[in-house]
């Protein structure tokens, strides 16, 4: 950013109308004496030099106003591996398309992201003439900022101190920093601080300290606003326990209709709150199991009284469907999953095989659809694996040989939210299995929902998927999503293979140059989380 005492400007209009044209802007920097004026053209160089430098040292050319200050604390974490901090400087160029053994590169800067995240979690500390290009990168880029405020460490908060541009820093809170309660820069920051600020104050709080984050929340939560109000809810997610009961059921008589939904959102969540017992007795009173045991029978609610819109139900569906299939669904989602094995004494994969009818008219299945939806939000919102489990089914199998390959999913409501609530590794193998079987065209969100970095057989199911979708021939730009995500997360063994793809492309093809510009994006990650590892 140029300021009316940055020379910078100056400079380039020198440079761009010539010396002979624009003289040199001795006024503009007061080093200017430092340099040889015989020569203008070089004389122009060497200011620029010397400007440089001083933007590349964070402080912004001003006169002194007073003696120096403090040199900045001493930053006793270990400095990166030299090559480490070469990627890095590369990281921050930001080149894209570059040549490397595999191929052109990826976006650099997309990579930028998992280079910080692996070097904070290591412990390691940038070297000091980086930092400045860290501040500018995450200045930027908002996503950045938890991990490089925290790589800059208290270098990086020194030079914040000196330029106004990088203020943010000053800031940001990290866990550290959250972890001391009596810091007088988080009081200052919950108090005084950004919206967006105080919001990823409170969550690290919730995660370190979850009494500590809700009484910080009590404090002011008279004065919130209400839009203010419904973020702070969702940050009590995080470390979300019966003692946040109290709080969230108070807050069910607030003014804002959004936060009453979403504190009852979180109220369900919590299996024995009194608002999950009064959901549970709507939901039992609303689907029951047939005396023949052979169906459910629905009877949705005739009406949505004061105490279910306290509950959070509106009265009237937002979303188009009818009012009773919309009360029925928010009454079955918010009800404890736990209820309806205790209640019939079925498994959630027995249940889901049996055939749903209304309660007047028994052979109409009208509200299966709406009963397997709201069964998988409560699934996917009260973490319930064994449903979640249920209602995706087992894993694709790849058809017989000879059979006609699937092209539908058997999966019910958001696969990929209930993809989420699965352990890792079994999310993974579904996953793979799925791309097996259906390709990568219906993959996007299942694939966004796994854990990063790919585990190698997802990696492998992905390469193998690509690798049919080339030998049909036509390219399909629908896959361009997966692909830009395979450049960030597939896992770096997997080069050599698609090096082999690149190879048996035609040549000059769409398939050709993305399969060697992911490989040489793979090989680049590889090197990078090497050079990381020392």
């Amino acid at each position: 950013m140029t300021t009316a005492q940055d020379p910078w400007e100056t400079l380039l209009t020198s440079a761009l109308l010539g010396t002979d044209r624009r003289p040199l802007p001795a006024t503009a920097l007061p080093l200017a004496d430092a340099v040889d004026q015989a020569d203008p053209a070089t004389a122009l160089l060497e200011l620029a030099a010397l400007a440089t430098v001083r933007r590349r040292a964070g402080a912004l050319p001003v006169p002194a106003a007073g003696p120096p200050g403090p040199p900045a604390p001493e930053d006793t974490r270990p400095e990166l591996p030299e090559p480490a901090g070469r990627r890095l400087a590369v990281l921050l160029a930001g080149r894209t398309g570059g040549s490397s053994a595999g191929g052109t590169l990826a976006n650099l800067t997309e990579l930028l992201p998992q280079w910080l995240a692996t070097a904070r979690a290591r412990g390691l500390r940038p070297p000091a003439a980086l930092i400045p290009g860290l501040l500018d990168a995450a200045r930027a880029r908002s996503e950045l900022r938890s991990d490089a405020v925290a790589l800059a460490g208290p270098t990086g908060r020194w030079l914040a101190e000196q330029n106004p541009d990088w203020r943010f820093v000053l800031r940001t809170t990290t866990p550290e920093q959250v972890g001391r309660h009596d810091d007088p820069a988080a009081h200052h920051l919950w108090h005084e601080g950004l919206f967006a600020e105080r919001v990823t104050h409170l969550t690290l709080l919730r995660r370190s300290d979850p009494a500590t984050g809700l009484e910080l929340l009590r404090s002011t939560w008279p004065t919130e606003r209400a839009e203010d109000r419904l973020l702070f809810l969702d940050a009590l997610q995080d470390g979300l326990s019966p003692a946040d009961e109290p709080f969230l059921e108070a807050a069910l008589g607030d003014r804002s209709k959004n936060v009453r939904a979403t504190a009852a959102e979180l109220l369900s969540t919590l299996p024995g709150s009194a608002l999950a017992h009064r959901m549970a007795e709507r939901a039992l009173a609303a689907v029951r199991l047939a005396e023949t045991g052979t169906h459910l029978l629905v009877t949705p609610p005739a009406e949505c009284d004061a105490r279910m819109q306290r509950d959070g139900i509106a009265p009237k569906s937002p979303t188009g469907r009818g009012e009773r299939a919309w009360w029925f669904g928010e009454v079955v989602a918010a009800a404890p999953l736990s209820v309806w094995p205790r209640s019939t004494g079925l498994t959630p994969e027995q249940l889901l095989a049996l055939r749903v009818g209304d309660s007047v008219d028994e052979t109409s299945s009208s509200w299966a659809d709406d009963l397997r939806e709201a069964w998988a939000r409560a699934a996917v919102r009260q973490h319930d694996a064994d449903w979640a489990r249920a209602l995706l089914g087992p894993a694709p199998v790849p058809p017989a040989r000879g059979a006609v390959r699937a092209r539908t999913s058997r999966t019910t409501g958001a696969p990929a939210k209930l993809l989420a609530v699965l352990p890792p590794e079994e999310r993974a193998a579904w996953t793979a299995a799925f791309i097996e079987v259906h390709g990568l065209g219906e993959a996007f969100q299942l694939l966004g929902a796994c854990a990063t970095p790919w585990t190698p057989p997802l990696s492998t199911a992905v390469v193998a998927a690509l690798a049919r979708a080339a030998a049909s021939g036509a390219y399909p730009w629908s896959h361009s999503g997966v692909l830009g995500m395979t450049e960030r997360v597939l896992a770096p063994e997997t080069a050599a293979a698609v090096e082999e793809l690149a190879a048996g492309a035609a040549p000059d093809s769409a398939w050709a140059e993305t399969f060697a510009r992911l490989a040489g994006t793979l090989r680049f990650r590889a090197a990078m989380l090497a050079e990381l590892a020392g």
